[in-house]
């Protein structure tokens, strides 16, 4: 049956670090569907058919978009399974343009933050916001944070966005204001240990982190970006990749291993969520068309 199928598609995509929560009860939905109707392979039609049920194409693609992932897996095995076209178009959006913070705007943002009234530990988001900008981490890795996960070789990140665990180098400095930080919250420490607590002595939450953002950015008056983009908490992390993606040395071996080795440090499950800073920063795309220039010209990259 197609339902045993789906199964095995889902344990062999989860067991490689996918979540597929939303693609799970799709496909689970899109089985029982098929097995009403008697059909035990993936049918083009009754995958369109079902899809077709959503409320909006946006919907729609998202549902077939699933089905077609699915699909293209059992037919490697089954050719009696047919991959249905993308009839509703693409079922993931493009990513939107990051904001990227300069240099002075961090300082300044860390500033701003640490003077906001209802922060009990004065110090809470501004060695949060520093720690951000300085290592890339994701706002719900460092406020997963553990005392114990500060380490002489740098940050344990446990249970990732793709359940994986990983080790983020600390400079001296960070480490320092990290230490800094933790004799001064001391008194709020808690039973679990979570290096960053908010003034009822609990785990921050990413809403309380988004609105001590935002007031600060409020404050500091920040433009828009292109496309009327709006700086957030996660610029922090976008900053940090591109500040790293400048400082590639030349070279095609070397900018090889620098990509890697950022996409790891990031944490990325694909070297191409890495790759995608290159075009969604001007600077960086400025770069890449002179060094094409170049070698249209027949020099050497």
């Amino acid at each position: 049956m197609l339902i045993n199928a789906v199964h095995e598609y889902l344990a062999l995509r989860r067991s490689a670090g996918f979540g597929l929560r939303s693609d799970g009860l799709q496909l689970k939905s899109f089985a029982a569907f098929s097995a009403a109707r008697d059909q035990p392979y993936v049918s083009s039609d009754l995958a369109i058919e079902w899809a077709s049920a959503a409320p909006s194409t946006s919907q729609r693609a998202h549902r077939l978009g699933a089905v077609i992932r699915f699909a293209r897996h059992v037919r490697a095995e089954d050719r009696r399974h047919h991959v249905p076209p993308p009839m509703f178009g693409p079922d993931r959006s493009p990513r939107p343009t990051p904001y990227i913070l300069t240099r002075d705007q961090i300082c300044q943002l860390i500033e701003t933050v640490g003077r906001l009234r209802y922060s009990t530990v004065r110090a809470t988001y501004r060695t949060l916001f520093a720690l951000l900008a300085c290592t890339g981490l994701r706002v719900s890795e460092a406020i997963r944070l553990r005392v114990d996960g500060i380490t002489p070789d740098g940050l344990v990140i446990r249970a990732t966005k793709f359940r994986k665990s990983r080790l983020v180098p600390l400079h001296d400095t960070a480490r320092a204001g990290l230490e800094r930080y933790l004799r001064q919250r001391r008194p709020s420490a808690l039973l679990d240990d979570h290096v960053f607590v908010s003034r009822r002595r609990k785990p921050l939450q990413p809403t309380a982190v988004d609105k001590a953002f935002r007031t600060a950015v409020t404050r500091m008056g920040l433009p828009h970006g292109r496309g009327h983009t709006r700086p957030t908490p996660h610029s922090l992390r976008h900053a940090f990749a591109v500040r790293a993606l400048l400082t590639c040395p030349d070279g095609r071996d070397a900018i090889t291993r620098h990509m890697v080795a950022l996409s790891t440090y990031l944490g990325h499950s694909h070297v191409a969520y890495t790759y995608w800073y290159l075009e969604a920063v001007p600077d960086l795309m400025q770069d890449i068309a002179n060094q094409t220039e170049r070698l249209a010209m027949g020099g050497r990259p």
